[in-house]
């Protein structure tokens, strides 16, 4: 089942051995760090550092650093005042902000009202290309009414609004702003951009005239270090001061022996799933997707690739969320269940093998590791699993567009509101929407339109509840687990504290010693 591709004992003291080999020729060749660089390892770069469009993980952690939102996301996944520091609805479809004074953007000038609509007129009027315009397609015009007033008119009410306006989910950039900010991101945050090089680094440094607490750290470079061994050992020698949810749980395990690092570790909300192309004449079939759930077995991926630190997932909705239920449908391994389904289907089991499918994946060693425990485990469901292997940019190039049968990712920050499920609406397919499997249900798409409107907190409940009923029903992704969030640093890296969205916020109050 699992144990050809990966045995706890044998697997870990492999690893184990390897890595304290690789450790002992290295201790003597430890590197003298720049004192005043915090060095944080990402495994690829940034796809895009205009918040305005950037999706990948990569660009909304480090744009959340250079940019900030009218509305800030706590700890408890709370609203709280940012840019702007107080609102009012006067009515359901109108949202009156009154900015924070004295807020300057990198280049010296002050924010405005003017600053505040330009970012989101830009992608309502299409000057800006982005999967988050289907976002704010409830906003009929924003309004400027005077420098430290915006107004938000609403086509439709939008229970959703404050959260999509809050950080992680967009930064305001200056007006006139184009295309340039994806080369040099100019915001308001606690650091500003000092360069970029593809496939190599960002670097940003302190914002000394940032309006909130000012960063401690003066410099941050971003290392893209793509191999997770190589990221293991620039932490032993020291050339870079941490990475987080970037190592394997063998090498977390490893790690936190070895009196030159720590490792921090909290509970998260990044939602891991597998996506599947319902426009594939295989994978439209619900019958063959709850197949394909019974014939992957989790247990066994979350005790031995994942050491315990990830928790079944039965919702893309974390625990945290105040709408999450766990009365849902669930999918435990029964490949009995699997062969009748895809017999029922019309995919009779013949010389072994049911039909083909593809899985395409990045290069990245445990999406690649993930993939071919999942091509045993399908295979003995008859379903034989072709895996494609590509670098992330190409990788992700083809997920946003559509272009897959089966692909898996992890879903980092979206998923912490019900808004959501906006992703599994029938008007969000790609370009301009993030339904990239092309999902398509009318009844989801009325329960989605109610609860964006539904003022009533309980009522909206029922809504999503009847909502994570259905879509795990009918498995346009199939929920795989939850990440804890594992911070791995050297000890000359001291006041780190992790938030449940795993971000890179640690940084706005981290030091070097």
């Amino acid at each position: 089942m699992f144990s050809t591709a990966v045995q706890r004992g044998s697997r870990a003291a492999v690893f184990a051995l390897a890595m304290a080999s690789l450790f002992a020729m290295l201790s003597c060749a430890s590197q003298n760090p720049d004192l005043d660089t915090f060095v944080l390892m990402i495994e690829n770069s940034p796809q895009n550092l205009d918040p305005r469009v950037g999706v990948d993980a990569q660009s909304e952690r480090i744009d959340e650093l250079l940019f900030d939102a009218l509305v800030h996301r706590n700890e408890h996944f709370e609203l709280e005042p940012w840019l702007a520091e107080s609102w009012e609805q006067p009515d359901s479809h109108t949202y009156v902000f009154h900015l924070r004074q004295g807020v300057r953007f990198h280049d010296g000038h002050t924010l405005s009202a003017r600053d505040v609509k330009w970012t989101f007129d830009s992608l309502l009027s299409g000057k800006v290309r982005s999967a988050k315009t289907g976002t704010y397609q409830h906003v009929a015009s924003i309004e400027a009414r005077d420098d430290a007033t915006v107004i938000f008119h609403l086509k439709d009410a939008d229970s959703a609004l404050l959260w999509n306006l809050s950080d992680g989910a967009i930064g305001i950039v200056p007006e006139g702003s184009g295309e340039e900010v994806s080369r040099h991101p100019t915001g308001t945050g606690p650091f500003r951009f000092v360069r970029a090089e593809a496939d190599n680094e960002v670097v940003v440094e302190r914002n000394p005239d940032y309006w909130g607490e000012k960063a401690k750290l003066l410099r941050v470079r971003f290392a893209v270090v793509p191999d997770v061994t190589t990221r293991a050992l620039e932490l032993r020698k020291g050339s870079a001061d941490a990475c987080i949810n970037a190592l394997t749980a063998d090498m977390v395990n490893v790690l936190q022996r070895d009196p030159a690092v720590e490792v921090l570790r909290a509970p998260g909300s990044i939602y891991a799933y597998l996506a599947l192309n319902l426009r594939d004449p295989i994978l439209r079939d619900v019958r063959v997707r709850q197949a394909m759930a019974y014939a992957i077995d989790r247990e066994p991926l979350i005790h031995n690739l994942w050491r315990d630190q990830v928790r079944l997932a039965p919702s893309i909705l974390p625990p945290q969320s105040w709408a999450f239920t766990a009365d849902v449908p669930t999918y435990p391994h029964d490949l009995a269940k699997a062969a009748q389904l895809l017999d029922s289907a019309g995919y009779p089991l013949r010389h072994g093998e049911r039909f083909h499918i593809t899985m395409k994946t990045s290069s990245e060693e445990g999406p690649r590791l993930i993939a071919s425990v999942l091509q045993q485990q399908l295979r003995e469901a008859g379903i034989v699993l072709e895996i494609r292997t590509f670098e992330f940019g190409t990788f992700f190039a083809d997920v946003t567009k559509g272009a897959f049968q089966m692909y898996s990712l992890r879903w980092i920050g979206g998923n912490q509101d019900p808004d959501i499920f906006q992703t599994f609406h029938s008007s969000r397919f790609p370009p301009q929407g993030t339904n990239r499997g092309f999902y398509s249900n009318p009844k989801v798409d009325a329960l989605i339109d109610a609860a964006r409107v539904e003022p009533d907190m309980a009522k909206r409940r029922t809504l999503y509840i009847a909502l994570q009923k259905i879509l795990a029903e009918e498995l346009p992704y199939l929920n795989l687990w939850y990440f804890d969030n594992v911070l791995v640093h050297t000890q000359r890296a001291k006041h780190l504290t992790l938030s449940p969205s795993g971000s890179y916020d640690f940084l706005r109050t981290a030091t070097l010693e």
